[in-house]
């Protein structure tokens, strides 16, 4: 097993594991300092690309990316979401992580849970591909953003599936807007790590889409916690930039080269 993933599993109801996303090398590196575990999420779909969902993201968008974080990290863990489609059965499964796995180098795939595809978890385990699992509002398969687990019955189905990706041999599982009350029985219930993104400080980790924590991809709902308007520094910057050239005050001769 790989020695990031055993002190991942290390940590569970120890101390807080800390994850980010990023999809460039430069953004990796700042975070290779802080995290635990780097994710390429398919979340640029929105971030990036200006898309509804993250439905339209493919193999090759996550593989490219991944190629420029994957020179940003040395430290962290690098998980990379498998675009929607890409896992539709073991065999396109198994043939798509094995080429994400071996054109980036990352550590582990992520798979969002349909209630139906532990067997392909299991498939991708046992062919020695790392997996992340993940429940609650999986993007790629439902269409309404909501809390889920707020009642004893959605509880009991959750802890089910939560059971049944352990089983199957994940690694991990990104819990994504849960109630409180199912984020705590589903940790206290699994023996492996769970990541929480919305569903309270009873998990394991916590994750953010990083742009939404500086400010810049304008999507703010309740559970993001905006740590910087990064959005108004680069304005500001890019404002101070075009008055120099209007002025002709950039660049001056300290900007050229010697020669």
């Amino acid at each position: 097993m790989n020695i990031k993933i055993k002190n991942i599993l290390s940590r569970k109801k120890k101390s807080p594991i800390v994850c980010l996303t990023a999809y460039s090398k430069n953004i990796a590196k700042i975070l290779d300092k802080h995290c635990d575990i780097i994710l390429v999420g398919d979340s640029m779909a929105n971030v990036l690309y200006g898309f509804k969902n993250t439905h339209k993201i493919t193999l090759n968008n996550i593989i490219q990316h991944t190629q420029s974080v994957r020179k940003g990290v040395k430290k962290s863990l690098l998980v990379v979401d498998m675009p929607k489609g890409t896992y539709k059965n073991k065999s396109i499964a198994k043939k798509n992580a094995k080429k994400i796995m071996k054109l980036t180098k990352c550590d582990a795939v992520k798979l969002e849970s349909n209630k139906n595809n532990f067997d392909i978890i299991k498939a991708l385990v046992n062919s020695n591909i790392p997996v992340m699992g993940h429940i609650g509002y999986t993007p790629q398969f439902k269409k309404i953003f909501k809390i889920e687990g707020n009642t004893e019955k959605k509880i009991t189905k959750l802890v089910k599936e939560a059971e049944l990706i352990e089983k199957a041999g994940a690694f991990s599982i990104v819990l994504e807007c849960l109630a409180p009350k199912a984020s705590k029985k589903i940790t206290a219930r699994i023996k492996i790590p769970t990541i929480g993104i919305g569903s309270s400080l009873n998990c394991d980790g916590q994750i953010l889409v990083t742009d939404d924590m500086l400010g810049l991809s304008g999507f703010y709902p309740k559970f993001v916690k905006k740590y910087v308007a990064l959005n108004r520094i680069i304005e500001n910057a890019v404002k101070k930039y075009t008055r120099e050239v209007k002025s002709k005050k950039f660049p001056t001769q300290k900007n050229f080269l010697n020669g």
